[in-house]
C-alpha cells in the first residue's frame, strides 16, 4: 500500500483514548525504584523468612527433644544414643537446624542489603538442591525413628524417651512440611531465573 493511500484513508479516524480506571501494563512496574515494601517480591522474600524461622524452630525443638535427660535419671536405655536411629534423627535435626540458621541470616541480609552476600544466581541454586536434600533427610530419619518407637514401646524400657521420640518425630514431620513449603519458593525462583 501507498504511504499517500495510507495517509488519506487514516485521515477520517479518530483516535481511540483508553480509560485511566484501566491502565496498560508496563514491563518496568515492578523495578527497583518503584517497589515499596510491601510489593510482590519482597512480600515472597518476608513470607520464605517466615518459613526458614519454622524451619529453625521446628528442627531445634526437635533436637532438643531428644537430648534432654530423662527426669527420673535411674532408668538404663532412658538414653537416646543407645539408639543408633535416634542419633540419626538428632543428627538430621542438628544439620536442618544449621542449614535453616544459615538460609534465615542470608534472608535477613538479602532483605538489608539487597543480595549483596551472595549472588542471586547462587543463592537460588543453593536454596533449590539443599532444600531437597533437607526434605529427604527430615522423611528418612522420620521413617527410621518410627522404628524406634515401636521398639521402646515393646519394651516398656523408657517411657519417657518414648514420648521425647514421639515429640522429636512430630517435630521432624512439621520441619519437612515447612522445608517443603520453602523448596517451592526456591524452584519457582530457579525457574524463573532459567525461563
Amino acid at each position: 500500500m501507498n504511504l499517500d493511500v495510507w495517509k488519506s484513508t487514516m485521515a477520517g479516524v479518530t483516535p481511540v483514548v483508553c480509560s485511566p480506571a484501566l491502565p496498560t501494563p508496563s514491563p518496568f512496574a515492578f523495578s527497583v525504584a518503584s517497589t515499596g515494601l510491601w510489593s510482590s517480591r519482597p512480600t515472597i522474600r518476608l513470607l520464605n523468612l517466615i518459613l526458614r524461622l519454622f524451619a529453625l524452630l521446628f528442627s531445634f525443638v526437635s533436637a532438643l527433644s531428644l537430648s534432654s535427660k530423662d527426669r527420673k535419671g535411674s532408668n538404663r536405655g532412658s538414653s537416646f544414643g543407645d539408639y543408633p536411629e535416634l542419633w540419626y534423627c538428632f543428627a538430621v535435626a542438628i544439620l536442618v537446624s544449621i542449614y535453616s540458621a544459615f538460609q534465615l541470616f542470608k534472608g535477613v541480609c538479602d532483605i538489608a542489603y539487597r543480595g549483596v552476600l551472595i549472588s542471586d544466581k547462587t543463592s537460588d541454586y543453593i536454596s533449590f538442591v539443599f532444600d531437597q536434600a533437607s526434605a529427604y533427610l527430615l522423611v528418612s530419619s522420620s521413617s527410621v525413628s518410627a522404628l524406634a518407637i515401636s521398639e521402646l514401646g515393646r519394651t516398656h524400657r523408657s517411657t519417657e524417651l518414648r514420648k521425647m521420640t514421639i515429640v522429636s518425630v512430630t517435630m521432624s514431620i512439621a520441619t519437612f512440611f515447612v522445608i517443603v513449603a520453602s523448596s517451592v519458593f526456591s524452584g519457582y525462583k530457579l525457574c524463573k531465573r532459567i525461563w
